[in-house]
């Protein structure tokens, strides 16, 4: 790990002293995201010019948003740095990270965000990617990635009083106690209607003998191998809990196991199923609906998740293919006007597709492999587009190793090589 850190800060300090680099301009603030159903065929204005690094920073492009009342927001973890850095030394900013010279990413009024390619795992841009943020029902993605392995879709299972333990008024498919339902029932009405006993359930069954601590234990071991260093869950619904956090940049990674496995992505794409009536509980059947809009009005929609509660607000995950290439966007902290979360991660998968297929800011990590130990390589060839990076980098710690860099020509040819290391794996 410590060189991983060694090669993500020596890399951002191979410009020499003084270098330019370029920041893309924020779209103007009273721009409201298109509900885009098709590409757009105007032309966003080019980026803004380059400047000098350390120069004030470039606010990420905000849409105005209705002033809401919400509860506190909780206190997040202590930033690390090295997790902030996880995927490139680019994305450890709480402003606008995108490749430079390309168009502006629209204005949205998500806290944060991150669209990627699901295929290569690079990264095309975000805001604040690696920002503390509250998952809500998007946290539905991390029981999938977990349980959809362990559990078999065609086994009937009881549901018991503990499942149905959720806040009232939250979201439910409707599972009575004592009714018996197929798995893949109950994956349906997760992910179509997202009940929130059937997250509980999911996790009790996947939890073992330790039930549903149990399945929260293993969403978070498995966050952690897949480089989610930032996500930690409490409940498995994503109904808020102390301690409950998660970044744009982990609900990329997350996601990216889901839309691998061929289940989810049929769930994801599943417009209507029937709940069975369950007789002995005098229990009719019902039919519920995907409440992802952006499977019915998006061309190329893959599926995602939505999200939502008072601490939260608008939560996002989304995915659509176009000309063979297949895009995730994030987004956390939105609000519901001028446009919907689904419509604004519509935007910025439009704004996605509209870039070169080798611009990236940085990349998402392979599962495992931030437990690895290091080992050296030869040099590869191919360097990704330089980020134009606008915001704070965490706690100044970059600008030490700044130092550190430049005091020997050895560290800086080390890092030279691993960082071309890095950009080989990018390219895969």
């Amino acid at each position: 790990m410590r060189v991983r850190l060694l090669v993500a800060t020596v890399a951002a300090v191979l410009l020499p002293a003084g270098a330019v680099a370029p920041a893309a301009a924020a779209a103007p603030t009273a721009t409201t995201p298109p509900a885009a159903t098709t590409p757009s065929t105007t032309t966003t204005p080019p980026a803004a010019p380059a400047t000098v690094a350390g120069a004030p920073a470039q606010p990420c492009p905000r849409a105005p948003a209705p002033k809401v009342s919400r509860p506190p927001r909780p206190t997040p973890p202590p930033a690390v740095t090295e997790d902030r850095m996880v995927g490139g030394p680019a994305l450890a900013t709480a402003g606008l990270v995108v490749p430079s010279g390309v168009a502006a990413p629209p204005a949205v009024t998500a806290t944060s965000w991150l669209v990627a390619d699901l295929d290569s795992g690079q990264v095309l841009g975000g805001c604040g990617p690696h920002e503390y943020g509250t998952p809500a029902s998007v946290q539905k993605l991390l029981l999938a990635a977990t349980m959809l392995p362990r559990l078999d879709p065609k086994q009937v299972v009881t549901v018991v009083d503990e499942d149905l333990d959720i806040e009232p008024g939250s979201s439910a498919v409707g599972l009575v106690p004592g009714g018996r339902y197929p798995i893949e029932t109950v994956w349906l009405g997760l992910l179509l209607q997202s009940g929130n006993e059937a997250a509980n359930l999911l996790a009790r069954l996947g939890g073992g003998a330790e039930g549903r601590a149990g399945g929260v234990r293993a969403m978070n071991e498995h966050a952690r191998r897949l480089g989610a260093r930032q996500t930690h869950a409490v409940t498995p619904s994503g109904l808020d809990g102390a301690g409950q956090f998660t970044s744009a940049y982990d609900l990329a990674l997350i996601a990216r196991v889901c839309f691998a496995d061929a289940t989810f992505r049929r769930y994801a794409l599943t417009e209507r199923t029937r709940i069975p009536a369950q007789p002995g509980r005098k229990a009719k059947g019902f039919e519920i609906q995907n409440e992802n809009q952006l499977i019915y009005r998006y061309p190329g929609a893959l599926g995602g998740k939505t999200g939502f509660t008072d601490l939260a607000r608008h939560t996002y995950v989304g995915a659509a293919e176009r000309n063979g290439r297949r895009l995730v966007v994030t987004l956390l902290g939105a609000e519901p006007r001028p446009a919907r979360g689904w419509e604004q991660g519509a935007a910025l998968l439009d704004w996605g597709f509209s870039l070169p297929r080798d611009a990236a800011v940085g990349r998402l990590v392979e599962p495992g492999e931030l437990d690895e130990p290091a080992s050296p390589a030869p040099a590869g060839t191919g360097d990704p587009r330089p980020a134009a990076v606008s915001g704070p980098v965490d706690d100044g710690s970059v600008g030490r190793w700044w130092g550190v860099a430049l005091g020997g020509a050895g560290v800086l040819l080390l890092g030279g090589l691993l960082w071309q290391r890095a950009a080989r794996r990018r390219a895969r």
